[in-house]
């Protein structure tokens, strides 16, 4: 059943035409993908759907029968009230219809303390509580709650008002509103922007559950890998459908301009044999030639002129530099610690951070929103200082910094003034130049920058930080702002960057190209991981199942734990002068180092092993050897022998 639909959709702002004759249909169930650059329309047509915006002209069809939930960039929150409440006016039919219960609850105990005949009252009631049952009325609380807290609302956050939200916390509770409405049809406007990666699990697999329609604008490649079947790409203007996730679609979009260029190519290269066998017969000058001349450029006009497919839309061209070469060891720190506050009000951030950063490293950190992860920057560059521990920088370190929040930029200023007052010593023509790679062309460059959108503010400051010739960037959040092909021209970029970076993301598609490692940020240090985030994933679920596996062996221990399995003698540093238990104390920490030191040496080892056994299984997908039995069998055997050994170790590591 088509549950909306558009013809030949045209919006025009003056004389800029954003949409050029869209038409397309969705079904119930489907789940689309929107995709496209900044400015492309997006938004536009999500605010025509749900009559936010008219078309300029064309037809709109959206089911009278169904309800459409539409979260937006920006909300419509009331800034005195509480997230609570904001949660329960969702819910306000269902507390009326409550209150108006409790009322006839009382009004049946009054007419029965009188004497007086309930049956009617009675029967209205149980019709009101059934009808109550049936819409939720006894689980929404808990519902509510449930969905809040997924979206990282704590309780004691309940009665915050929504004037003292981040922008990030509102997105949020946007997104948990929207959820708790159960709309059949949702539109989501870039629903991951703020969201971390635990959340954005949580809403996949609410997604994934969800039995309605969806339309989603997101530049998120890993999220629309996960949640929509079909991809509508708007560009110029102009609407293409392509059927399956993001990856089906940037294959096919590839299959499609290439054979589009082939095409063009030809025909191109045809025209212009024709029109210089036409210059040639009128060089000759007879009348015979002449003729043959008259009748090609007959043939010529009435042949189709292809215009240039349409290509890569304008990609900004970024390459980082850096102006010196940094020492091998860049940074150094041991045992970071960050808490705001004293005595009984104190919040600790972070304990016990360490971290060895080698030059050409590209680390990325992740971490639950509010776990310090930003803070932790800011102290590397200087501008907070530490509860406790220390940094060591390396030799000829040179720091750039990417605020996500562009706090670096002044809103009052031009674009072409910004980057001309921090790089004075390049001329107007070099900074035009320089703007106009990164798509800033003829007037945009007299923008103010506090006019701008969060993907061009994201742009700007990418090429401040490209001019800075840094060898060491922190970058917090790099592509939150950008759209799918700044995104990857980003990635290439950095991966091509000799020098190092420390790296904050939450988007998974960009932590599975770039990481030499991730680091987990938690409460009590880093969390380490050697790979990508595929490989992060596996390897912290497997630790976190090691570990549930050994807490339930804990479980069935003798009440007492480990000290019921002592002599009896009672506490073990019982009667310890103090000499003894400083040395008791000292062969604890010993053992701990021991034991810490065996468990990297045991991951380093997997580390081997892992790699080994990748290289073992392409060799033996090599057509050279497929066709050798005896080197065939040569690599069965090793790598049979390594997954064992591998089994061993990670039996053995697991116990730590």
């Amino acid at each position: 059943m088509i549950v909306i639909s558009a013809k030949d959709i045209k919006k025009s702002y003056g004389a800029d035409e954003v949409l050029r004759g869209i038409s397309f249909h969705v079904n119930e169930g489907d789940r689309i993908g929107i995709i496209g650059g900044n400015g492309a329309g997006k938004t536009t047509l999500l605010n025509i759907l749900t009559g936010g915006d008219e078309a300029s002209s064309g037809d709109i069809f959206v089911s009278a029968d169904l309800r459409v939930g539409y979260l937006r960039q920006q909300d419509d929150f009331r800034s005195d009230n509480t997230v609570i409440e904001e949660a329960e006016q969702i819910f306000r039919p269902l507390e009326e219809m409550e209150a108006e219960m409790l009322a006839l609850s009382q009004e049946i105990s009054d007419m029965a303390a009188a004497g007086e005949d309930t049956r009617a009252a009675s029967m209205r009631y149980d019709d009101m509580r059934v009808m109550f049952e049936r819409r939720g009325g006894y689980s929404y609380r808990s519902e509510m709650r449930g969905v809040l807290s997924s979206m990282a609302f704590t309780e004691d956050q309940y009665d915050k008002p929504v004037s003292e939200l981040s922008g990030g916390e509102r997105t949020r509770l946007s997104l948990a509103c929207l959820l708790l409405r159960k709309p059949e049809i949702i539109l989501l406007d870039e629903p991951t922007n703020h969201l971390d990666i635990g959340t954005l699990k949580w809403l996949e697999q609410y997604l994934n559950s969800y039995r309605g329609t969806m339309m989603i604008v997101s530049h998120d490649r890993y999220f629309l890998d996960r949640t929509v079947n079909r991809i509508f790409e708007i560009e110029n203007g102009k609407l293409e459908i392509y059927e399956g996730n993001y990856s089906d679609y940037a294959k096919l979009r590839a299959e499609k301009r290439e054979a589009e260029m082939r095409a063009y190519k030809k025909q191109s290269a045809e025209i212009a044999r024709q029109e210089d066998m036409v210059r040639r017969f009128r060089q000759r000058g007879t009348e015979k030639l002449a003729k043959r001349a008259r009748s090609r450029e007959i043939m010529l006009e009435k042949m189709d002129r292809p215009e240039r497919p349409a290509g890569e839309r304008g990609k900004i061209k970024i390459r980082f530099r850096e102006s010196y070469e940094s020492g091998k060891d860049v940074l150094h720190i041991e045992g970071l610690a960050k808490s705001f506050g004293y005595g009984p009000r104190e919040k600790r951030l972070f304990d016990g951070i360490d971290l060895d950063v080698r030059r050409g490293e590209k680390i990325c950190i992740v971490g639950a929103n509010g776990i310090g992860k930003t803070t932790f920057m800011r102290i590397i560059l200087g501008e907070i200082k530490p509860t406790k521990g220390y940094i060591r920088r390396g030799h000829n370190v040179k720091t750039g910094y990417y605020d996500q929040r562009q706090e670096d930029l002044d809103p009052s200023k031009t674009v072409l003034d910004e980057l001309h007052d921090a790089y004075a010593l390049y001329t107007d023509a070099e900074i035009r130049s320089l703007l106009g790679r990164f798509l800033f062309m003829g007037d945009d460059v007299f923008i103010k920058v506090g006019s701008l959108s969060g993907g061009e503010k994201a742009r700007l400051a990418l090429l401040k930080l490209m001019l800075s010739g840094a060898n060491l960037l922190l970058l917090d959040e790099p592509t939150n702002h950008l759209d799918i092909d700044s995104k990857e021209v980003f990635e290439d970029a950095l991966a091509e960057f000799p020098g190092t970076a420390l790296i904050i993301s939450h988007d998974r598609y960009f932590l599975n190209k770039i990481p030499t490692r991730i680091m987990e940020m938690t409460e009590s240090g880093f969390n380490e991981y050697l790979g990508k985030y595929d490989y992060f994933v596996e390897k912290r679920d497997a630790v976190a199942s090691g570990k549930k596996y050994l807490g339930e062996l804990a479980g069935s221990r003798p009440a007492g734990g480990d000290d019921a399995l002592t002599d009896g003698e009672g506490p073990r540093d019982g009667g310890m002068s103090n000499e003894e238990q400083w040395r008791a104390r000292k062969a604890k920490e010993t053992e701990e180092r021991r034991k810490k030191r065996e468990q990297e040496e045991l991951e380093n080892r997997i580390g081997e092993l892992e790699a080994r056994q990748a290289e073992i299984e392409a060799e033996m997908l090599d057509e050279s050897v497929m066709n050798d039995y005896h080197k065939l069998e040569e690599l069965s055997g090793e790598l049979e022998s390594l997954k064992e050994e591998l089994n061993r170790i990670y039996e053995k590591w697991l116990q730590y």
